[in-house]
């Protein structure tokens, strides 16, 4: 999820500048100002007179063109940023063709090689990303199974001595598996807590937002937490203590 927000931020912080012609009139850049306004692939558009540009363009450069040149060399333009879904390089030439058709329109400038880095690398960013995710998912299952396991198997002895006194398998395997869910349970308290903490340094102290905070992203990071601390302590004590009762007595010492 981070990693498509941030794929996402990156992508939709590519700017197009549209440039207007020179002897564009107020009417012509209305009409451009509406057209942008109900373009479905448009999030955000900025207007921009060539008196802002030449001030922009002295703070960036600390240069004042219309000093040697006598005049104003800039013009006009429309900063647009396009929604993440148009981040193609054919959606951005369709765009780019169709924007330049426009007679007040003089050129669309874009940088082409960053859309082609993005195009070629977010896969392999989310596909890493993917990986390290499982590996670490891994390396968690195996800790709290072997922890659970090994909880139950100092536990063995008492098992055998139930079950020979004539107790159900459900009256054995309950009260293990209703202790780990419960640990389960105060471990997915801690694990969203600790996302929330998180999430808020992040936010606060790096100006960094991981996901978008709305109401069906914190639902689903809520239930596939506590869904996974109870399956995976359920399971993993069903298994543990199925294996303790189907053992002999004999058996229990050596292993």
């Amino acid at each position: 999820m981070s990693a498509r927000n941030l794929i996402r931020h990156v992508r939709e912080n590519v700017v197009l500048t549209v440039v207007m012609q020179e002897d564009a009139t107020s009417d012509e850049i209305t009409r451009m100002q509406k057209l942008v306004d109900v373009s479905p692939y448009v999030l955000t558009s900025r207007y921009i007179t060539k008196e802002e540009a030449l001030q922009e363009h002295i703070e960036t450069l600390g240069e004042d063109p219309e000093k040697f040149l006598g005049y104003n060399p800039l013009t006009d333009a429309f900063e647009l940023r396009l929604k993440e879904t148009y981040m193609q390089a054919d959606s951005i030439q369709a765009i780019d063709s169709r924007l330049s058709s426009l007679p007040y329109v003089n050129r669309v400038i874009y940088h082409t090689d960053v859309i082609n880095i993005l195009d070629q690398n977010i896969n392999k960013v989310l596909v890493v990303l993917l990986v390290v995710a499982l590996v670490l998912l891994a390396i968690a299952l195996v800790l709290i199974v072997n922890t659970i396991q090994l909880h139950i198997y100092a536990k063995r002895f008492l098992i055998n001595t139930m079950r020979l006194v004539g107790a159900t398998p459900w009256v054995i395997k309950w009260p293990f598996i209703r202790r780990n869910i419960w640990i389960g349970i105060e471990a997915s308290v801690i694990a969203c807590g600790l996302l929330a903490g998180v999430y808020y340094y992040c936010y606060e102290k790096l100006s960094l937002v991981l996901f978008e905070l709305n109401y069906f992203t914190v639902g689903s990071i809520v239930c596939v937490v506590f869904l996974s601390g109870f399956a995976i302590t359920f399971f993993a004590s069903l298994m543990a203590t199925n294996r303790y009762i189907r053992m002999k007595t004999n058996t229990l010492y050596e292993i």
